[in-house]
């Protein structure tokens, strides 16, 4: 009887055993199948190509990217892949003269600087992006696009463009490496036919005409990256890193201070900090770099920044030096004379005549900061732009008559062919001494 009963409970046992095992195997079916039908939708995907965007006109550049065979165990990640179409397609070493890209920003009462600024520097191989930011008033913002479109050359040669969006822009703030980074993605949009991007603000100008410049760069390998940048050590660490600052510009409408949070955050240990000056001279490789980020090291830094003291200082600099590719293209220098307060060498003097000599000697391309029309300009003008008011820098592009006061650039010619004068010369000087072997050996140190 006893094992008659027992016989009874182990078949119940076995029978609910059974059909717990039963509802628990049901409810695996539905992700079963739904991780099933995800897997192979992803598949076709990949094997057809389905959601490949269509080219436009107005759209970035999209590359065809093979699959790597299957032997090849190290072609499975396709950063590789976009990288070296990306550095096939930009061409970084070329025979013809090279095409720079300029940044020139200003703000409330800038308009006719950059207007200024902008004819100084400008030559129909190059591509210019002027933004006003969101502090000067639409009405100026409004006086200088009438102004872009009011010349003639710029409307034939079209590679002057005004940025539409106007942004919020705090000093030393991230804001104004957002904004870098928008003008480099429109750059990039409207031309991949570019060597260099300069940035420069309202209050700078060169000491020496575009064909100085291109004439000398012509002879240049266009890898090298021209940023003043030193590694952040000692008491810099804890003064700039470990602060946590917001600034405003990110969240508000109106400009205002940075603002310091009472919190302090660690160093970070998966790259070093470096720091140098805010005004670059960027290859076209290197900033494709910083807007793709194929191994996603601009992207961390950027966010890195966002909270930073002085990120414009700061950001490329870090990005490039803990690249192994880039970090052997970096050249200290920022192509500016700038005189520094003394001490403690943390905001540049304003340049006036006593300064003229200082910045010719210096070989510099370029030298900041200038006052609104301070009379040093004008002699700049005259003595080594061989500039006259409202008209561009001539050069050999200039094929027009000057009798009776014309503008000889009124009429273009060859923009490939340039006139090398004096500044050419200064620069020629300056760049042989920044390439060195023995400065070369101290990049990213």
């Amino acid at each position: 009887m006893i094992g008659r009963k027992a016989n009874v409970g182990s078949f119940l046992n076995q029978q609910w055993m059974r059909k717990n095992m039963n509802s628990r195997d049901r409810k695996w079916i539905v992700p079963f199948f739904a991780s099933l039908l995800i897997s192979v939708s992803l598949l076709l995907t990949a094997t057809f190509g389905l959601f490949i965007p269509s080219q436009s006109d107005n759209q970035l550049p999209f590359y065809a990217i093979p699959f790597p065979k299957e032997e090849d165990s190290s072609g499975y990640f396709i950063e590789p892949e976009l990288k070296r179409s990306l550095e096939e397609a930009s061409g970084v070493l070329k025979m013809e003269p090279p095409r720079l890209a300029y940044l020139i920003s200003g703000t409330k009462g800038d308009s006719r600087r950059m207007m200024r600024t902008l004819q100084a520097v400008y030559h129909p191989r190059n591509q210019y992006v002027l933004h006003m930011d969101l502090e000067a008033p639409p009405r100026e913002r409004l006086e200088l696009t009438n102004l872009v479109k009011a010349d003639s050359t710029f409307n034939e040669v079209e590679n002057v463009r005004v940025m539409a969006q106007s942004n919020l822009v705090t000093y030393k703030g991230p804001t104004m490496i957002a904004c870098t980074l928008q003008a480099i993605a429109i750059l990039l949009r409207e031309s991949l036919d570019w060597d260099w991007l300069i940035n420069l603000s309202a209050s700078d100008y060169p000491l020496m005409t575009q064909d100085d410049l291109l004439y000398v760069f012509s002879n240049l390998t266009r890898n090298f990256n021209f940023i003043e940048h030193s590694q952040i050590a000692g008491w810099k660490l804890s003064h700039r890193a470990k602060p946590i600052i917001v600034d405003p510009g990110l969240y508000l409408s109106r400009k205002s201070e940075l603002s310091w949070t009472t919190q302090r955050r660690s160093l970070p240990t998966s790259f070093k900090l470096f720091t140098g000056s805010a005004w670059v001279m960027l290859t076209r490789s290197f900033v494709e770099y910083c807007i793709w980020g194929w191994d996603n090291l601009p992207r961390t830094i950027l966010m890195y920044y966002t909270n930073f003291l002085s990120s414009p200082e700061g950001y490329f600099h870090t990005v490039i030096c803990n690249n192994e590719e880039f970090r052997r293209t970096t050249v200290s220098h920022d192509l500016h004379y700038i005189a520094w307060d003394n001490p403690p060498k943390q905001h540049p003097l304003s340049l006036t005549m006593k300064d003229f000599n200082k910045m010719v000697n210096s070989n510099a391309p370029f030298a900041r900061k200038f006052a609104k029309d301070d009379p040093v300009l004008d002699k700049i003008d005259k003595e080594l732009l061989a500039r006259t008011k409202n008209r561009f820098s001539p050069g050999a592009w200039c094929i027009g008559s000057s009798e009776g006061g014309a503008d000889p650039c009124s009429v273009r010619g060859n923009d490939s062919v340039f006139r090398a004068g004096p500044g050419a010369g200064r620069l020629q000087e300056l760049v042989h001494s920044l390439l060195s072997e023995e400065i070369l050996k101290k990049q990213c140190t």
